[in-house]
């Protein structure tokens, strides 16, 4: 049985807030993010998406939205990116950035 794929151009279009993680694999700054991002999905996964995209296997994606450095954290909402920053982000901004974006009830 195939599983659809859903493409980042769909993904990306949700009210959910989703946060991608643009980053890749012999980056350190990137190892570092990835437990961070792992937590906050335990904690919050149900108020956002949380998804890496590897820059080298996805350079057009990366190229689409100039990414020029890794780790590089961007949160999309209804197909627009509301934040993008550089560099890792410590559990408790990423907290705040939930917060800030994610669906008020």
């Amino acid at each position: 049985m195939k599983t659809a794929k859903i493409s980042f151009k769909d993904l990306i279009k949700s009210k959910t807030p989703v946060l991608v993680d643009f980053a890749a694999e012999w980056c350190q700054p990137c190892k570092m993010q990835k437990p961070i991002l792992q937590k906050l999905a335990s904690e919050d996964g149900d108020k956002i998406k949380i998804i890496t995209i590897d820059v080298d296997k996805n350079p057009s994606i990366s190229q689409k939205y100039k990414v020029m450095s890794v780790p590089t954290l961007a949160i999309f909402q209804n197909g627009e990116i509301v934040y993008r920053q550089a560099g890792v982000h410590q559990l408790s901004q990423l907290k705040d950035l939930v917060t800030k974006y994610s669906i008020k009830d």
